[in-house]
């Protein structure tokens, strides 16, 4: 049985801020009197390196243009020893903004889809940037028309590849019941983890991360006419040895993130033997597959893949595109990317990838 994607929705908080201008803030932050000129020079280079040109925040309270970028969330450092806002004032805006974005995804996906709330059975919800409870799941269900014995089931604390286990816990749910409507909800609001301190990892991921929110509709498939795209299998694995590669920790300032320069090289060695190994067991192989949705970690973790995949450079530009346009929103990214691949009618099958913490490699297969 498959998972049938009847509509996706996407959204973003209303400002977004150039990455030029990003990494302009981020030298108040990350840079103080004991900072060498050296690292002040890098810093610049490392936001453009990120393949990011904008970003979307909830701690900016205008976009990029003409009027400067106003926020005051995150003033600049006063010493060394200042590492910015405490978590729990970090998690107070969470709580806030999550449900508003979770919401508006979640409408966009019904409308796309054409359901009415009161279809929905499951609400299964994605997210690694926040914690609070009630969670942003109950919020979305006080909507007018949803019924107050939706089951929830919140998948947390997964990392970039967290809407694949959404999808994959989705697919159970639908396989199960032929009558079962399940939304699947990936928020996430990284912006509210940004570092300060000179630390060349930290500042890789504040050059990288953004906030954003995505949402699907589906059920099990009875369509026989190829519309819709379906979710037909899920693989997973975990690269031994590589714990140290990649993690995302609670601190008390933010949320840390640890991020190997190794990680490409480890995806360069890993993945296509892994994943010839899983497209086999469906029956099918890496050459059949006519478009690939990846998250993009980052410009060097797309190469990676292409270069450990064998395909080309144009595979990539979806990936490359949504990153570009919008940094990489963790969980919520690679359905932006399926998306996008949908709307210009991309072949099928298509390959979702997303990398995570372990080092955790996840895939769907879409038909």
């Amino acid at each position: 049985m498959s998972f049938e994607i009847l509509g996706i929705g996407t959204t973003n908080p209303e400002h977004s801020i150039r990455q030029s201008e990003a990494a302009v803030h981020a030298l108040s932050l990350s840079c103080h009197v004991d900072t060498t000129e050296q690292q002040r020079r890098l810093l610049p280079v490392l936001y453009r390196r990120a393949g990011v040109k904008s970003r979307h925040s909830v701690v900016l309270e205008n976009s990029s243009g003409a009027e400067a970028v106003r926020q005051t969330f995150y003033q600049p450092a006063e010493s060394p020893a200042d590492l910015g806002p405490a978590t729990s004032i970090r998690m107070q805006e969470y709580e806030k903004h999550a449900a508003v974005l979770a919401t508006q995804a979640v409408q966009a996906a019904l409308d796309s889809a054409n359901v009415d709330p009161e279809k929905v059975t499951q609400l299964v919800t994605v997210s690694c940037s926040g914690f609070s409870a009630p969670g942003f799941d109950l919020h979305v269900l006080k909507q007018p028309g949803f019924s107050p014995d939706v089951s929830r089931t919140h998948i947390g604390f997964m990392g970039c590849h967290g809407a694949l286990n959404g999808l994959r816990v989705a697919k159970s749910f639908t396989d199960n019941d032929p009558n079962a409507c399940v939304v699947v909800c990936a928020v996430e609001l990284c912006s509210l983890h940004q570092q300060y301190g000179w630390c060349p990892d930290k500042i890789v991921a504040n050059a990288l991360f953004a906030d954003g929110a995505a949402a699907v509709v589906g059920k099990q498939s009875r369509n026989q006419t190829g519309d819709h795209w379906e979710l037909v299998a899920s693989g997973s694995t975990v690269v031994p040895d590589s714990e140290a590669m990649m993690s995302w920790r609670i601190g008390d300032h933010g949320f840390e993130m640890t991020l190997s320069p190794l990680i490409p090289d480890l995806i360069k060695s890993r993945l296509r033997p892994w994943l010839e190994k899983w497209l086999a067991s469906q029956g099918t192989s890496i050459e059949a597959i006519g478009s690939w949705a990846i998250h993009p970690g980052g410009p060097r973790i797309l190469t990676a893949v292409a270069e450990a995949v064998g395909f080309e450079e144009e595979k990539l530009a979806p990936s490359r595109e949504i990153l570009s346009e919008f940094g990489n929103m963790s969980s919520p990214t690679v359905l932006f990317i399926l998306q996008r691949l949908q709307a210009a009618q991309a072949a099928r099958p298509c390959v979702m990838l997303g990398f995570g913490p372990g080092l955790t490699i996840e895939a769907a297969l879409v038909k």
